[in-house]
């Protein structure tokens, strides 16, 4: 399923969820129920977000975007993101109240079976919406499953304390729970902000990825280094923007080579590139042996 189709489909499950959720809450008048309900408003809003950013990103470079559109997934990320700080606020505000005045909900039994129906779609969501966004590299559409499943969890987490309040009477879980499904939202919606900061502020490919990269650059190249063909690969340099990753370095030749067997050599590169990493763009600046810095992971 292509990421477009995906956020439409996590807009539709959102929708369907809240109304399950929202029925829940109505029938029984639980506090840490109406907290469930009101994080999945923040999950529709967030898919909305998502599906214009998708959309938004898949547009191809113009005049006034030579690179292209594929930053507009980090906006809906930190959108997601304050969302859910503002519904943790909400649902503190709720469960104060029935801290001081604990206060038994009606038709639990009920309650809870329309939330557990709700939570098992919403884990369905989640499971395809990561697996989905990490094979498009979309940005957008993993945030919008971490949250997903950060709301599957919780809401786990509230059916079980509202059961076992239920069977002991101690309806002071009730808001207690509440305010501890708004603790671990406010954390979940810090991680979304951090990494989506990170991505609008070019951050590097994490430590492992550069590693990999370095590895395959050098493997690409290690007969042209014994041939003296190439010196060495310095200033590796890396970003990711959306399901672009852009990367560029510079390449250090015999200063008598052809410009024709420098560019087939830079050609080399870009298809290694390409190939560890579907989709990425490799600028490559020529350089002759002077140029070297012996800093290399290259260097023969």
């Amino acid at each position: 399923m292509q990421p477009l189709q995906a956020a439409y489909l996590s807009l539709l499950v959102g929708c369907a969820v809240f109304a399950l959720k929202w029925a829940a809450y109505r029938l029984t008048g639980s506090v840490a129920l109406l907290s469930d309900a009101l994080e999945s408003i923040v999950n529709i809003v967030a898919a909305l977000a998502a599906l214009w950013a998708v959309g938004l990103s898949r547009r191809p470079a113009d005049a006034n975007h030579p690179y292209g559109h594929s930053k507009a997934e980090y906006f809906s990320a930190v959108l997601e993101g304050v969302l859910i700080v503002l519904a943790a606020f909400t649902i503190v505000r709720e469960a104060w109240p029935r801290l001081l005045v604990p206060t038994a909900p009606q038709t639990v039994g009920v309650g809870l079976l329309i939330s557990l129906l709700a939570s098992g779609l919403n884990l369905v969501l989640a499971a395809f919406l990561v697996r989905s966004g990490k094979l498009a590299r979309s940005p957008a559409l993993v945030a919008d499953g971490q949250h997903v499943l950060s709301d599957v969890i919780t809401s786990l987490g509230v059916l079980m304390g509202i059961g076992l309040a239920w069977l002991t009477g101690f309806w002071l879980l009730d808001p207690l729970l509440a305010i501890v499904v708004a603790g671990n939202i406010l954390w979940v919606g810090w991680k979304l902000v951090r990494d989506s900061v990170g991505g609008l502020m070019d951050e590097s490919l994490k430590p492992e990825e550069l590693q990999q990269i370095r590895r395959a650059l050098h493997q690409a190249v290690q007969g042209l280094v014994l041939e003296d063909k190439v010196i060495e690969i310095h200033d590796l340099k890396t970003r990711r923007a959306g399901p672009s990753t852009f990367a560029e370095l510079h390449l250090v030749v015999p200063g008598e080579m052809s410009v024709a067997e420098a560019h087939e050599i830079c050609d080399r590169l870009e298809e290694t590139l390409r190939q560890l990493l579907p989709g990425a763009r490799l600028t490559v600046h020529v350089e002759p042996e002077f140029k070297a810095k012996h800093t290399t992971f290259t260097i023969g």
